[in-house]
């Protein structure tokens, strides 16, 4: 793909590119004497060779062009200074001149632009901690009623170093009355903060090249769609280190984001997943050790820094102070305690539990199986094809020993299952239809394939229904939009996150036409799309439940449709599939009614609304009170919320891995699961009536 002609060219390039640094240097020694980071004759090679794999291979068929330009250049800047802390109008203003030319600077390895616009935002973040570090031991007066706005997305850029220095300020007000509300004296303020600070500028300073190349590929890449990502070689070791099942940590995938490390992946079976505490988009603000370790502030961390701190011994534990994914700076934060763990394959199992319950003098024992992940073990597939491990086959062996404690109906349990194999969910389906079609998938020049499941029969015919959430995700909307679409079970839950793409991983160096040696990075890009057998793509907008939860979530803030350059909805012709019937619109009907008397009448399910509409006031704020009694109130009311607060989400740590488990209806404790229960029940009653 990268010609000869390209390389030819390489000299005279290589002259106008220097020339070309020679110029900027020149502009920026009269600016500030700081360190000029520079790009490498390697990160020309590699932006050329990006572009063309988004031009020819990436699923989108999109122009490199001046609107695209924009789309770049606007996601460089936000991606730098999103809450606009830094960067002033003047700044942004003489950056314009780059927002329609990046297109052909990006095609001609040209990255003086983007490192220019680096540099100065690195100038404007030292200029920053500066001020910090001067005025962190000053005295606030805390009785004064003013506000600081945490979310500055919609705000206009300062105009003057000035307007800067009162942001800033304030900054340092809000952190002061944190501590202070927290027991810190002012000797401990102005230690704390400093050594925040320090911090801070210390990792500002260990900004390379390789960042800066990272950070701009990556705003061009978003611009195609939020699921292709560049990595640079060493961030690419860490990835497919991340990718095997054998860590002792967490269980996360950690990622750069501004000031901030965001959690963008969480390991099925992991204890970050297993608490039903940690959700992806999470930004870690703080990491104590132990149980009683000093809760360090981790803003403005390198994200592999924080990731050794997290990182540890099987059995040890690690606290986190969370920005919940989707609130702005300064918003309430949660503390998780988190036991390290060992991360392999067998955490990803499915576990299953028993309930009983009893309702209208009616007695009922019903199967739970919670499935983390859709996984399959590709050598023991080979060597033991009868009985290797996979989703399917353990899921299977569950149900064959519910079926054997006489269970009346069984639940799957998909909550904040992200996906995985393919093969699997197309598997697992088929021990719940009698084969034909799962899902399509579609490539480009419009080449699609259909895959079916290879069953004949049904391994498990009796009640059954899936409980998803916003978080679950790619495989497993395909098997819950099979589900659905076969009328097989009833859907209850949020709506899913809408991933409906799939990704390929490739060095960079796969292509080039001669290797040359040298250590390029890796890509991850969006090779096809999937589709449903009625046609409908589960991309942007998921699998929508038959049954609907309350959700904390909201489609516009998380999910595919949160993300501006997510590729859009859109349906292709149905496959030729045969709808089983077990459930009709008469037995939804009846289902949503006796949900909706009982969100009406159950205090689990008030509290659990309650709790959510607290929770999404808290992410709306966008102001917090300077004031000390103000705060103080806040602070006070927000500790008896959360001491009456039930928790929202996945319980999975109730469960003990690869044991059955017998319960009444009574001890659980997670909303979702107990309601997820009562429509099953509601189901069965529902399916002897219908005959």
């Amino acid at each position: 793909m990268i010609d000869n002609r390209v390389e030819m060219k390489m000299m005279r390039k290589l002259m106008m590119f220097a020339l070309m640094i020679l110029a900027v240097q020149a502009a920026w020694a009269e600016r500030d004497s700081t360190q000029y980071l520079q790009p490498t004759e390697s990160h020309m090679k590699e932006a050329r060779i990006i572009t063309q794999i988004l031009d020819f291979v990436h699923y989108r068929d999109i122009d490199l062009n001046d609107s695209l330009s924009s789309v770049i250049f606007d996601n460089f800047i936000e991606s730098l200074d999103g809450n606009k802390n830094y960067f002033l109008e003047s700044d942004i203003k003489s950056f314009e001149k780059y927002r329609f030319t990046l297109d052909e600077d990006l095609k001609r390895g040209n990255l003086v632009p983007a490192f220019y616009i680096f540099n100065i935002y690195k100038n404007r973040i030292e200029s920053r901690l500066d001020y910090a570090l001067a005025h962190a031991g000053d005295k606030f007066n805390f009785q004064k009623n003013e506000s600081f706005m945490i979310d500055r997305e919609d705000e206009p850029y300062a105009k003057s170093e000035d307007e800067l220095d009162e942001l800033w300020r304030k900054v340092l007000k809000s952190q002061a009355l944190s501590l202070k509300l927290s027991g810190s004296t002012d000797e401990k303020i102005k230690e704390v903060l400093t050594t925040r600070y320090e911090r801070f500028q210390s990792n500002v300073e260990k900004y390379n090249s390789n960042d800066v190349f990272e950070i701009f590929m990556n705003s061009l890449t978003e611009a195609f769609d939020p699921h292709t990502n560049y990595f640079t070689p060493l961030n690419a070791e860490d990835f497919e280190m991340n990718s095997k099942k054998s860590l002792e940590g967490i269980g996360a995938t950690l990622q750069q984001d501004n000031d901030y490390t965001k959690i963008v992946e969480l390991r099925p079976g992991g204890p970050a997943f297993k608490s039903g505490e940690v959700n992806k988009d999470d930004r870690v603000v703080g990491i104590a050790q132990g149980a009683d370790g000093e809760m360090i502030n981790t803003i403005g961390w390198r994200s592999d820094e924080v990731a050794g701190q997290i990182r540890g011994p099987k059995g040890t534990l690690v606290r986190l102070e969370l920005l919940p994914a989707g609130a702005s700076a300064g918003a309430e934060t949660k503390i998780v305690t988190l036991v390290r763990d060992k991360i392999n394959l067998d955490d990803a199992k499915p576990v299953s539990e028993v309930i009983q319950m009893t309702e209208n003098g009616q007695k009922y024992t019903l199967g739970v199986i919670t499935v983390p992940d859709f996984y399959l073990n590709a050598e023991e597939m080979e060597t033991k094809p009868d009985d290797y491990a996979s989703t399917t086959n353990d899921v299977k062996k569950l149900i064959k020993d519910l079926e054997a404690q006489g269970v009346d109906g069984v639940m799957l349990d998909l909550r904040n299952n992200g996906g995985g194999a393919l093969y699997e969910a197309i598997n697992m389906s088929g021990l719940f239809i009698p084969g034909g079609p799962v899902v399509q998938v579609k490539y480009p020049q419009n080449r699609k394939d259909v895959m079916d499941s290879e069953s004949t029969e049904m391994f498990y015919d009796g009640p059954l229904n899936v409980m998803i959430n916003r978080f679950s995700a790619s495989a497993s909307e395909i098997f819950a939009g099979a589900i659905q679409d076969y009328k097989r079970g009833v859907i209850v839950g949020e709506q899913s996150y809408g991933k409906g793409t799939v990704q390929q991983v490739r060095g960079l160096n796969e292509f080039l036409r001669q290797s040359t040696g040298e250590e390029l990075g890796l890509m991850k890009y969006t090779i096809a799309k999937f589709y449903r057998v009625t046609g409908s793509s589960t991309q942007h907008k998921g699998v929508s439940p038959d049954i609907e939860f309350p959700s904390v979530y909201s489609a516009e803030e998380f999910g595919e449709s949160s993300q501006p350059s997510a590729l859009p909805w859109d349906k292709i012709d149905a496959t030729n599939f045969k709808p089983l019937n077990y459930v009709d619109d008469q037995m939804l009907a009846s289902l949503k009614k006796l949900h909706n008397q009982r969100m009406k009448t159950d205090q689990l399910l008030l509290d659990l609304q309650f709790d959510i509409n607290e929770l999404k006031k808290s992410r709306a704020r966008k102001e917090v009170s300077l004031n000390y009694d103000v705060r103080k109130k806040e602070q006070e009311d927000l500790e008896q919320r959360r001491a009456a607060r039930v928790k929202v989400g996945a319980s999975l740590s109730e469960l003990e891995a690869n044991k059955v488990k017998d319960r009444s209806l009574d001890d659980l404790k997670d909303p979702y699961l107990k309601e997820s229960i009562r429509l099953l029940a509601d189901q069965i009653q529902a399916t002897k009536k219908k005959g």
